[in-house]
């Protein structure tokens, strides 16, 4: 059979289990303006309770606020709006939940606080990476200037830092928006997750319209609060309680392990190779739960894949790395750079190459057979009602960001040609292939896919001698996962420009509040110290990490 005839095959033979999952939800007739006067006031509440909360709790703990935050975020203004007699939408209430999801992504280490640790660690001094490093990463002397980011200089860092963050705002956006019309409208992919998180949004939006009650069934809501319980109940087993009693004693009392209980060392004479940690969160069960029984089954299938062929890889000496006693991290870690590395890759590049194929079919399909057409017709008209960006002006914009990030970290490393080479292919050829890939998968099965040490392995590669390789902008990132964003705004009735303007209105408030925060914060106490415990265990470890990559590139053994 040739190729052509097994795509339209697949094409017309549609799963059962997956158009189930396209039934949890149907896309409504109209769609809503989400963002108003409600997500401003929003917008101010997270940049003034949430971007210090969050920045104090990684400090301290090492976790940020985690994503019971934007629930918390909701819930709150669900209550003001029930007693102030408001009405809150479901598109608002899902601007709300997608602002504060743009908190809780941020972390400490993308911040000035962890910079300027970094530049003046002992791990940075020893390895030679402290003399290596440019005035755009951190100023010079800093012990001899005051603890302060708001100072001239300082100026270079942050301006870099407001690049990043524009660009990725535009490419998050826009690039987002074209993978979404790819995966969902093109390919029809079920997105098994998206319903879940949406009907969490409709059980409180019913609650504030009173629409659950007056249809005599309230069934998300209480599946809501059975949820929200049970989660409670877990957190404070799982986490709760070696976190109090290890503030009374020496070894904290744990019923189950964090973060995985290691049984390596007990499987290694019969399963060499073979990583055979447990992790015992409850939140990986309710994701099986919740996924295509053919997703989970292919997972299951990849496990046992691992243990029948690594083993016979490390007999014919394909495995060297690993060895005897190591324990479920190393094994890992070993296993990753002896064979699944260049597996993923391959992996990755198949499912890019059938996603390719399917959606050319697809579109031929559509272009010559009247039902093709009639829906085609369809989903046009659905795309203008909650709103469009043409397909060309998603190409250009990328191209625009893209081209900017090479233009800038060829001025910053003096136009270095395997530097040069690097940056086109991450720009041009690694990320829009990852970033598919990713919106394929989270299309299919909730799932996000990462080449680990990528941009190491390309950076060393690259015969460029120094450390400001990796300090230097790059346009390097996975914009699939933001697909899950506009699947869940269609199925709620929010206008897509909803998102784009709480990313307009929020990223300048985000910004502002990070660097006066961030700068606050570092006033009170040098960082490390013993007012935050977790940087004075986990920081130097961090930066010795780091620091060992840096120094690949200095030239020396």
């Amino acid at each position: 059979m040739k190729l052509s005839q097994l795509f339209k095959r697949r094409i017309k033979t549609q799963d059962k289990e997956l158009e189930d999952f396209r039934r949890l939800l149907e896309v409504p007739d109209t769609f809503e303006e989400g963002y108003n006067i409600s997500s401003l006031i929003g917008t101010l509440f997270v940049a003034a309770v949430m971007v210090p909360g969050a920045l104090y709790m990684e400090l301290v703990a090492g976790t940020g606020i985690g994503g019971a935050a934007q629930w918390v975020t909701v819930l709150l203004f669900v209550e003001v709006a029930k007693r102030a007699n408001a009405k809150l939408s479901r598109a608002q209430l899902f601007i709300l939940f997608y602002m504060s999801g743009m908190i809780m992504g941020r972390s400490v280490y993308g911040t000035p606080l962890y910079t300027q640790f970094l530049v003046r660690s002992d791990a940075a001094v020893s390895t030679g990476v402290a003399a290596g490093i440019p005035t755009w990463v951190a100023p010079a002397n800093l012990d001899e200037l005051p603890r302060t980011f708001l100072s001239k200089a300082w100026l270079p860092f942050l301006g870099l830092f407001l690049f990043r963050e524009i660009m990725s705002r535009i490419d998050t956006a826009v690039l987002g928006y074209g993978l979404f019309r790819l995966t969902s409208d093109i390919e029809r992919l079920p997105f098994p997750m998206v319903p879940v998180g949406a009907q969490g949004i409709l059980a409180m939006a019913e609650q504030v319209e009173g629409s659950a009650k007056s249809a005599g069934s309230n069934v998300r809501w209480r599946m809501f609060c059975v949820g929200s319980g049970i989660g409670m109940i877990f957190g404070l087993v799982y986490m709760g309680l070696p976190t109090i009693t290890g503030s009374f004693f020496d070894n904290p009392l744990m019923v189950f392990k964090i973060p995985f209980a290691d049984f390596t060392a007990y499987t290694e004479d019969f399963l060499p190779a073979v990583a055979t940690g447990m992790s015992f969160d409850m939140g990986n069960l309710i994701l099986g739960m919740t996924l295509p029984y053919f997703s989970m089954l292919g997972s299951f299938i990849g496990l046992i894949f691992t243990f029948i062929m690594n083993p016979i890889l490390y007999a014919n000496g394909m495995m060297p790395t690993w060895k005897q006693g190591d324990d479920t991290v190393t094994t890992l870690f070993a296993n990753n750079v002896d064979f699944y590395f260049s597996f993923q890759i391959g992996v990755s590049l198949a499912i890019a190459i059938y996603g390719i194929a399917v959606a050319i079919m697809t579109v031929r399909r559509n272009r010559d057979t009247a039902a093709g057409k009639q829906s085609m017709e369809e989903i046009e008209h659905r795309s203008k009602l909650r709103g469009h960006v043409p397909g060309k002006w998603v190409c250009l914009s990328y191209i625009v960001t893209c081209s900017s990030y090479i233009l800038l970290s060829g001025w910053l490393i003096d136009w270095h040609p395997g530097v040069m080479a690097v940056l086109f292919f991450f720009g041009f050829l690694y990320t829009p292939l990852i970033s598919y890939v990713t919106a394929r998968l989270e299309g299919l099965a909730g799932q996000v896919i990462e080449i680990p040490f990528i941009t190491e392995l390309a950076f060393i590669m690259s015969g460029y001698t120094g450390v400001k390789i990796w300090f230097m902008p790059i346009p390097k990132s996975n914009y699939g996962v933001q697909v899950v964003n506009y699947k869940q705004a269609e199925l709620l009735g929010c206008k897509f420009g909803s998102i784009w303007k709480a990313q307009f209105f929020l990223f300048p408030v985000i910004i502002i509040s990070t660097i006066l925060f961030s700068s606050f914060i570092w006033s009170l106490a040098e960082i490390p110290s013993a007012v935050y415990p977790f940087t004075m265990e986990i920081w130097d470890l961090n930066a010795k990490n780091a620091c060992l990559l840096y120094s690949s590139t200095l030239g020396e053994y």
